[in-house]
């Protein structure tokens, strides 16, 4: 993951594997060998010896099948949605770092953008900023159902939610404003209405894929994929001046009203770093993350996890094969 990360900056193809299978190889093997030399009047530790050996070991084999086609396109192009992504908040994961990574815009605020396509919204990250001191108070969260939204009336005047609509049986997500009455939570949810275009009395909203909401009461996420994520990703990693200089990659884009720092960290050296998380060696650079930069490493596992739920593998999963006997 953090190779194609790295690859992306310097407009290198990243390159997505599937694991087909696992084959666990175990070896223990043992020697025992002794003797002696009779010599006369001689003590009996001076002629006898003694010698034993045991090792073990383990040479698993990995299978590896590249993604490509339709696949391809599911997992790595296609935009993650947002009702796969919002429960993640459920599990205590930060939702700023994971609307940060995820969303393109909300509501039309805009997140930032790669190299030339422009800054993003100060009041996206104010509004993620929110987000996250409600999810930490207690005062937000998210719903999950598979019940039909509220009944309400599209272009072509059928009744959205019916029993008749196909989407009324897919899941829908809300994020909902929980009751509370501290003052100060009080107005923080006010802003995020305000925000969010949202009714002042409102308690929850329908969370829905798109640029902008098709109906009052909705947020609309327009969220990115795969592909878009690790691309952003690689616009903020430390590259050498020198690269810069010599039009390898382009500059490192810089951070946009609140934020002072990347979802994910990546620094680079000459040098084998030593205190590293992850790291990969490229065009006789190292690229790593710090063992001890705790939100960068928290970020990077969430990509890894979205990896994971944007993946739709048409085939069997990976095969485990450990020998017996």
């Amino acid at each position: 993951m953090l190779l194609n990360i790295v690859r992306l900056r310097y407009a290198d193809p990243p390159t997505f594997l599937d694991t087909t299978q696992v084959i666990a190889g175990y070896s223990v093997s043992k020697s025992v060998s002794g003797g002696f030399y009779a010599y006369p009047a001689t003590a009996v530790g001076n002629y006898l010896f003694g010698t034993g050996t045991m090792t073990a070991g383990e040479s698993p084999t990995f299978t590896y099948q590249p993604v490509t086609g339709e696949q391809y396109a599911e997992n790595v192009v296609r935009p993650i949605s947002p009702t796969v992504i919002m429960p993640l908040s459920l599990g205590g994961l930060p939702i700023d770092t994971l609307l940060r990574l995820t969303a393109q815009s909300i509501d039309g605020l805009s997140n930032v953008r790669g190299i030339g396509a422009g800054g993003g919204s100060v009041r996206f990250y104010l509004l993620l900023h929110d987000l996250r001191q409600l999810q930490i108070a207690g005062a937000m969260t998210i719903r999950i159902t598979t019940d039909a939204p509220p009944p309400s009336s599209d272009d072509s005047g059928k009744k959205k939610g019916s029993k008749s609509d196909p989407a009324s049986k897919q899941e829908h997500s809300y994020l909902v404003l929980s009751s509370t009455s501290d003052s100060n939570l009080l107005a923080i949810q006010a802003e995020v209405r305000r925000l969010l275009h949202l009714d002042p009395h409102v308690e929850e909203a329908e969370i829905v894929y798109g640029p902008y909401p098709k109906h009052t009461g909705q947020i609309a996420i327009l969220t990115r994929s795969m592909l878009a994520m690790l691309t952003q990703l690689a616009y903020e990693v430390e590259v050498p001046e020198e690269d810069i200089k010599a039009g390898r990659t382009p500059p490192t884009i810089s951070q946009v009203g609140i934020e002072n720092r990347p979802e994910v960290v990546i620094h680079s050296s000459h040098k084998v770093p030593e205190r590293r998380y992850a790291a990969v060696e490229y065009n006789d650079m190292w690229f790593w993350i710090d063992e001890k930069d705790f939100q960068s490493k928290l970020a990077f596992t969430m990509v890894q996890v979205l990896s994971a739920l944007a993946a739709t593998n048409h085939t069997g999963g990976a095969v485990v094969t450990i020998p017996a006997g």
